[in-house]
């Protein structure tokens, strides 16, 4: 992973949930740094996520980060909770309480340990990790490591883009995942920022569905340090191609790591009549349990898929679907040069496209999404215990 100027990365073990992991992260910025933030729209959201929003308006100088305990369901002591370990930040680093954000994932509706990460800061001030380990301390039911970096060639220089990622399951986004933090060393505006978080995470995090379920600590967080090449105006559309590459690699990383999946599905919807109708009809295939049941079956069950889509609403009388090239159906009935063995031999594959084109006008949008194994009721049945 690129380092980028103007971040300094820490990782410790609090003994949150699992003594002896390291599941704490520090995340420090260099003064006049420009930070953006969207967040979840679940109105059950955790503390973290309403401190943090509050607090983005300032100048940021620090992210802390934790797992194993979510930090919502916990009312006005876990407001508490989050402000006494920004504020344990805030005096080791010299800055005030307001100019550090916090972040946590995991367990709904327990007490956050604060005592703990607070006597853990110092530990994670003087590591100093890199992305992949800060990647690493930031996971729950993650199999693996979920970190990209790429470059960004501006008018005056070479930018940086690292970004990290956690979240595997609780996954239908409605901003961005469970947790994201993407860093630039491009000097950017606020504003500017902003505007390309914004759209970034609508062509990315936004995109993506696991199991349909809004995460109450969904946070997604650019920074732009500065430290490198100020992106003028005519950048900002190269800059903002670049993070809108990492935050998709960092998208896709989280549905492929899905819990239990076992398969990476595309779900393309076309020649719609707006992009709102082509997301709707996507993530209503996406969403299904019947549908994602017989993904992970390799049963190409067309009545699922069919229902799935008549639930939305939208006419199916010009509807043509595909299983990758393959047509399989068309308005509300099978295809007649349709053959099951077609539809085994692509739902078999590990990576395959469910294409709807709906012919009703000229809008298109695109899902990622995975099948539900018995994998994913397992490790969500043994979640707290």
């Amino acid at each position: 992973m690129l380092p980028v100027p103007g971040v300094e990365l820490g990782v410790a073990a609090a003994g949150i949930k699992n003594p002896g992991r390291k599941d704490l992260l520090v995340i420090r910025l260099a003064p006049g740094a420009a930070v953006a933030g969207v967040f979840t729209q679940n109105r059950f959201c955790a503390a973290p996520v309403t401190l943090s929003k509050k607090n983005l308006k300032n100048d940021i100088r620090a992210l802390v980060v934790n797992t194993g305990n979510a930090n919502a369901g916990t009312g006005a002591d876990g407001i508490r909770r989050a402000a006494q370990v920004c504020e344990a930040l805030a005096g080791h680093i010299g800055c005030e309480t307001d100019q550090v954000l916090p972040f946590s994932t995991g367990v709904i509706m327990e007490p956050l340990p604060a005592e703990r990460i607070v006597a853990a800061l110092p530990k994670a001030l003087l590591d100093k990790g890199g992305w992949l380990p800060a990647a690493e301390a930031i996971m729950t039911t993650d199999t693996v490591p979920k970190a990209f970096s790429k470059k960004a060639r501006l008018s005056k220089g070479e930018a940086r883009i690292t970004g990290i990622a956690k979240g595997a399951g609780m996954i239908r986004p409605d901003m961005a995942t469970m947790l994201g933090f993407i860093a630039t060393d491009a000097r950017v505006t606020r504003k500017d920022l902003q505007a390309i978080l914004e759209r970034a995470a609508g062509r990315s995090f936004n995109c993506i569905s696991v199991d349909g379920d809004t995460s109450t600590n969904d946070s997604l967080i650019l920074a732009a340090t500065g430290a490198g090449p100020e992106a003028a105006k005519k950048d900002l559309p190269v800059l903002e191609a670049a993070v809108t590459d990492v935050a998709r690699y960092l998208a896709q990383a989280i549905v492929r790591d899905g819990e239990g999946a076992t398969k990476f599905v595309t779900v393309r919807v076309e020649r719609g009549r707006s992009e709102a109708e082509c997301r709707k009809v996507a993530y209503a295939i996406a969403h299904s349990p019947l549908v994602k049941t017989a993904f992970f079956a390799s049963d190409p069950n067309l009545g699922r898929i069919l229902a799935a889509i008549g639930n939305t609403g939208v006419d199916l009388g010009k509807l043509n679907l595909y299983l990758d090239d393959s047509i399989v159906a068309t308005g509300a009935g099978r295809h007649p040069a349709y053959r099951e063995e077609q539809g085994v031999a692509a739902l078999k594959k590990p990576e395959f496209t469910v294409r709807a084109v709906l012919n009703r006008g000229r809008a298109q949008a695109t899902v990622w999404t995975c099948d539900f194994s018995y994998d994913y009721v397992r490790i969500n049945a043994e979640y707290r215990t």
